[in-house]
């Protein structure tokens, strides 16, 4: 890691707040509200997410709901390409295309518009934190499905604890998994 990479990284760390015991006992909480409150800290974030989609040769933009989309869309803004939100089922009008998931518990669904990825864009997939990869997964079918290629998927945070890299490393099909900080 350069110089300049390692004083990124610990910006970003100093601006990441531990909250013990939330949502429920026993949970170390990251919050990166105080990152996002920070423009310093901000803009460096968006940067470098932006220098990850130009380097890989992204068209396009996928957000993941709800704090991905916090993340994707300045980044699509400053890399100069389209933002492309996925939402939770039936938040979006029109013609979607539909994926289901596991959770800890149960299922769940996401959706993206079917008119806003085609055969030619290259993808990037942006969230906040890697934790189990289940909706990373998701969208990631959800591309492929649309007819896109995925170019990557960029965090800001991987929980290195919990399976989610071993979970979508073969989903990927050597598209590069990126995540700018590992706790």
């Amino acid at each position: 890691m350069t110089a300049e990479a390692q004083g990124v990284t610990e910006l970003l760390l100093s601006r990441i707040r531990d909250v013990p015991d939330y949502p429920k006992p026993g949970v170390l909480f990251k919050d990166i509200t105080p990152l996002l409150a920070d423009p310093d800290a901000f803009t460096a974030l968006t940067d470098v997410l932006a220098g990850l989609c130009s380097a890989h040769g992204a068209t396009k933009i996928v957000g993941l709901e709800a704090r991905g989309f916090i993340l994707a869309a300045p980044v699509a803004v400053r890399a100069g390409l389209g933002f492309i939100p996925v939402r939770k089922a039936g938040k979006l009008p029109g013609a979607t295309l539909r994926q289901a998931y596991e959770l800890e518990y149960g299922t769940a669904e996401i959706e993206v518009h079917a008119e806003d990825l085609a055969a030619g864009d290259r993808v990037m997939v942006i969230d906040d934190v890697l934790a189990t990869g289940g909706t990373a997964e998701a969208s990631i079918e959800l591309i492929r499905r649309a007819g896109a290629e995925v170019a990557g998927v960029a965090v800001l945070m991987e929980l290195g604890f919990l399976p989610g890299r071993a979970r979508l490393e073969p989903t990927l099909d050597g598209a590069p998994l990126t995540a700018l900080i590992t706790v």
